[in-house]
């Protein structure tokens, strides 16, 4: 009997998993508060407006993921969008800068929500850098050691998260202040639009299911339905989670405890016990998605190693484990120096403006590839335009508030397109290349 037959393909329920556990994977627990001090009251619409991009850029992916059935994902669709090599290749290297932001954001914010929960006040900010970059060298050696991430243990760290945010939500519907909510742009309108962009990170996730295009049972079916309807779960929970937290919280107080807003809006209807839920929830969410990411990550680095978009020592593996160890460790050893070298201001800022120029790039993909693939050209226009206004929106509010973010951002862009500008093989950017055959 042939065992091919026999391999396990996956269906609708599991995809979607993998969408909401992506997405779901820390950021709302320490991007939150950043929302709320830029959009005030109308922090739920800027998470609306955060998902209505991912949505637009989800049917792109859809339609793309259905046409080149490529494990490679973004990259691959770069590569055969645009003539220049150099494009997918910047792409790529964005790509895992992006990743390597959003591991540092999941360490951060394991660390933040780890101190707060052992009460540590005296020595705060050591206990703070000490659990982030425990919990990334605890993964680092687990997948180092080859452990494997069983499915059946993330679909149910998945369904805990989600309860536990869904829990606060409902619970937290009812003990909602509508004077907290009114006026519902205390802070103006443009401060939804900043807010939206910077938590954008929050929604980054849903792009890695088309990944998995080829060990789906029935992907013509359940590739598009899995992005939107994990988008829609992702912003449904992220709406009412915002409402409750905006309802329950004064301003002074989600400014003070901006890092951990989350848990601290869950102490009014759920006391202590609400706090620790919400840290508890906080912690797995966090761990979970930092093994999946760096597993993923070292992986597409492996990858993009092997077809020379990467320098080849990202290729090597070990030897009797099939591990990518160099991938492992340069990736750790990146996300390591980024989080305890910066704050959550410039990890998230870096990580959203990331994700929108990439979002913005597949848009832009699916544009030039639309007759291929069967896409009208208003969805991946409009999503490239929404995309490119939140970027500028995004730089515009870094340029007036904090330059050093923004700094950080284009110092880590040039080291990106110098990178690949100066390896061997496509170090000369204008020279035309011949279109990649599909």
């Amino acid at each position: 009997m042939d065992d091919r037959k026999n391999v396990e393909k996956l269906g609708l329920k599991e995809l979607i998993a993998m969408g909401v556990g992506g997405m779901v994977g820390g950021g709302i627990f320490s991007v939150l508060g950043l929302s709320v001090a830029l959009s005030g009251h109308a922090a739920p619409i800027a998470f609306a407006l955060g998902g209505f991009i991912a949505l637009l850029t989800g049917f792109s992916y859809s339609r793309l993921g259905l046409f080149y059935h490529s494990a490679g994902g973004s990259f691959t669709y770069l590569e055969h969008a645009f003539r220049h090599k150099n494009i997918s290749g910047i792409g790529g290297w964005l790509l895992l800068a992006g990743y390597i932001g959003t591991l540092a954001l999941y360490a951060y914010t394991f660390g933040v929500y780890g101190t707060a929960m052992f009460g540590e006040t005296t020595h705060g900010p050591a206990m703070h850098h000490l659990l982030e970059s425990l919990v990334l060298l605890l993964f680092l050696g687990i997948n180092l050691y080859g452990v494997k991430a069983a499915g059946e243990t993330e679909d149910v760290i998945v369904i805990i998260k989600v309860l536990i945010l869904s829990l606060f939500a409902v619970a937290g519907l009812f003990y909602v202040k509508s004077d907290y909510l009114l006026p519902v742009f205390n802070l103006g309108k443009t401060g939804v639009l900043m807010g939206a962009a910077l938590i954008f990170v929050a929604y980054e996730g849903f792009e890695l299911i088309p990944n998995a295009v080829n060990e789906m049972e029935n992907p013509e079916q359940d590739l598009g339905k899995a992005i939107v309807i994990s988008i829609g779960i992702t912003m449904a929970v992220y709406i009412l989670v915002s409402l409750v937290a905006v309802g329950n919280l004064l301003p002074s107080e989600i400014s003070k405890y901006k890092e951990y807003a989350l848990a601290i809006a869950a102490k009014p209807f759920l006391g202590k016990s609400g706090f620790m839920l919400i840290g508890l929830g906080a912690l797995l969410s966090t761990a979970s998605a930092i093994n999946a990411t760096l597993f993923g990550t070292a992986r597409l680095s492996m990858v993009m190693a092997q077809e020379s978009a990467l320098p080849e020592v990202f290729s090597h593996k070990e030897r009797t484990k099939e591990i990518p160890y160099i991938s492992l460790i340069s990736i750790t050893f990146l996300a390591l120096l980024f989080v305890n070298t910066t704050d959550l201001t410039i990890i998230s800022s870096f990580a959203s403006s990331t994700f929108l120029l990439i979002f913005a790039a597949i848009n832009l993909s699916a544009v030039r590839l639309r007759k291929k693939i069967g896409i009208r050209l208003a969805i991946p226009l409009t999503g490239m335009i929404s995309a490119l206004i939140s970027w500028g929106v995004l730089c515009s509010y870094l340029y007036k508030t904090n330059l050093t973010a923004l700094e950080w951002i284009g110092g880590l862009y040039l080291c990106v397109i110098i990178s690949e500008l100066l390896f061997s093989e496509r170090r000369l950017f204008f020279k035309p290349v011949n279109e990649i055959d599909s």
